[in-house]
């Protein structure tokens, strides 16, 4: 072993010793920002950090204890752990939203990481005694949305995958666009040999449906992920299979013996391998030591795309839910055994509507989730709820109707950048009936940023605070 070698290991021995010492005083906080697509994660971070490291600088987080009580020193962005991964795109999250026009951090489509070291004078923990200055290091791992919906694969074999499936797409609003699809699969021979060309084609086709499940339909249960956001796998067979819808009919014994290089069997293989290559890394790789959770949830986009598209985020919510491990941490099980003890769910783009909505917002959110809540509270996890906005793009103002005041909000609408003052609609504080579907379809609209962020300015927000406060407070003591 040569020196640059032997160089290399005790860098990494060290860094692993140094991640460990961390931990063991409480000194490390791996957050999970979950949320589907156009939730906002990659806005969410980049506020975060922002908020941060824009303290001192007007900054508003009234709510964050460190700083009411005049021991926050500062925060930085310093090295991150994993040099594979990608650096979180900070930067150019804030130079957009600094240009003239302004916009939205692009969404994500990779893996990225960034490490937040946040200094602090402790108040009441131990480690008064040994100092008057703490670290704490906070570690985001940013991801797509789409590939969170993979995780529920590990647990079915291809068969359950495809049932579950195939028990969506024969149903409306996927029905209409899938018929086409179902179809070309019905026409397959399973034990025929293998044609790649044909598989590819027919995988396309259901990457194609995919996209409008989501672009078109507003879904959110959209597996596999990466089929719409593959990266750097594009093009790969393990990328090329789909369900197959004739289960029923197969005989188990013809399935279970079937050889690789038939229809069935290599839309088998690929699926196992996909779970074992794929998804079954990413989750080893960057979920297994998370520490807190939020859970970023649009539910005015879902509302806008109907009932349909509501259900759905609900079930894709419960989806992502189910392949986190929650419970009560200790010292001991965040060093061997890391597991959620906090969860955050979050209602994004609450600047969508007017403050008084908020409430709503918020009761509506914890009912789509209140199975989950419960058991949660069982494993003593505590839960929270808010409604938020990680960049604030409406200003909140008054107006007369029908001889009465009102509140309004005042943004740029995204589709035209038409800046207009409006009451945006009720947020319903209970799961809408279907007769409320039917006789009254809800329309919020979006608005993007409306003015370029100023050198060395806190991105403006709603609530970033008590996220913050929730998040990492308890930490600061």
């Amino acid at each position: 072993m040569n020196k640059e070698s032997i160089e290399k290991k005790l860098l990494k021995i060290k860094g692993k010793a140094g991640a460990i010492l961390n931990r063991t005083l409480d000194q490390q906080v791996n957050i999970a920002v979950t949320g589907l697509s156009q939730s906002g994660k990659t806005a969410f971070i980049t506020s975060l950090v922002n908020q941060l490291i824009s303290e001192n600088h007007q900054s508003e987080l009234a709510f964050f204890t460190p700083i009411v009580e005049q021991r926050f020193i500062a925060a930085k962005r310093v090295p991150q752990q994993h040099d594979l991964v990608p650096r979180f795109t900070y930067d150019e999250g804030i130079e957009r939203l600094s240009q003239n026009p302004p916009c939205f951090p692009k969404p994500t489509k990779r893996i990225s990481e960034l490490r937040l070291a946040i200094r602090y004078q402790p108040k009441s923990s131990l480690l008064k005694l040994a100092t008057d200055v703490v670290t704490l290091n906070v570690d985001f791992i940013d991801y797509p949305g789409e590939w969170l919906l993979d995780l529920p694969m590990l647990n079915q074999t291809f068969e359950e995958w495809s049932q579950q499936t195939m028990k969506l797409l024969t149903q409306e609003p996927r029905l209409s666009a899938a018929t086409d699809f179902i179809d070309q699969v019905n026409q397959l021979d399973p034990f025929a040999v293998m044609d790649e060309q044909q598989l590819a084609d027919i995988a396309q086709q259901y990457t194609e449906l995919l996209h409008t499940f989501r672009n078109d339909l507003g879904l959110s249960v959209i597996q596999p992920g990466r089929f719409i956001l593959p990266g750097d796998m594009s093009g790969a067979p393990i990328l090329q299979f789909f369900p197959f819808t004739r289960f029923d009919s197969l005989d188990k014994n013809d399935y279970q013996n079937a050889d690789d290089n038939t229809i069935i069997g290599t839309l088998r293989a690929r699926y196992i391998a996909y779970k074992a290559n794929v998804v079954r890394k990413f989750y080893k790789q960057y979920f297994v030591n998370f520490d807190r959770q939020i859970v970023l949830c649009d539910c005015l986009s879902a509302l806008n795309h109907g009932k349909a598209s509501f259900d759905d985020l609900q079930l894709a919510i419960a989806m992502i839910l189910e392949s986190f491990d929650y419970g009560k941490s200790s010292l001991l099980k965040r060093l061997f055994s890391p597991k959620i003890d906090k969860l955050l769910f979050a209602a994004t783009k609450a600047d969508h509507v007017t403050p008084e909505q908020h409430a709503n917002l918020v009761k509506l959110l914890n009912k789509m989730v209140y199975q989950k809540r419960h058991e949660l509270h069982y494993q003593s996890v505590e839960v929270k709820t808010l409604a938020l906005a990680s960049i604030r793009t409406t200003q909140v103002g008054k107006s007369r109707y029908k001889n009465q005041q009102i509140n309004v909000v005042k943004g740029k609408r995204v589709n035209d950048d038409k800046v207009i003052t409006v009451f945006p609609g009720s947020v319903p504080s209970d799961v809408p009936t279907d007769s409320t579907w039917q006789e009254s379809p809800f329309n919020f609209i979006q608005f993007a940023p409306q003015h370029p962020l100023k050198a060395h300015q806190a991105l403006p927000h709603i609530r970033m605070d008590q996220a913050l406060e929730f998040l990492l407070g308890d930490k600061m003591r």
